[in-house]
């Protein structure tokens, strides 16, 4: 191989290394790509969640039912009137 072609082929390698391994080069490209593909999937789950509690506070703050629901199902509420009946369920 003649010289100027070695120095051609150097010259091309050392011209090529910052576009595939630098700073800014195609792997980090496509590293960052996935990195926001992944960042996109869990936005679009924390704003169904967000969405979801949104409603629940509105539902809260707008009528009583919700309230009550939640005071029977998590704190055990009955009324004055009413008669609580516990049905056990069978045991595997």
């Amino acid at each position: 191989m003649s010289w100027p072609a070695l120095l051609l082929a150097v010259l091309i390698v050392l011209l090529q290394y910052p576009l595939w391994l630098g700073k800014g080069g195609w792997l980090r490209v496509w590293e960052v790509d996935r990195q926001l593909a992944a960042q996109r999937e869990l936005n679009q789950k924390l704003e169904a969640r967000n969405a979801g509690l949104d409603a629940e506070v509105r539902d809260l703050k707008i009528g009583y039912e919700a309230i009550e629901e939640r005071a029977r199902y998590e704190l055990g509420l009955i009324k004055p009137d009413e008669v609580f009946v516990q049905v056990p369920q069978k045991q595997p």
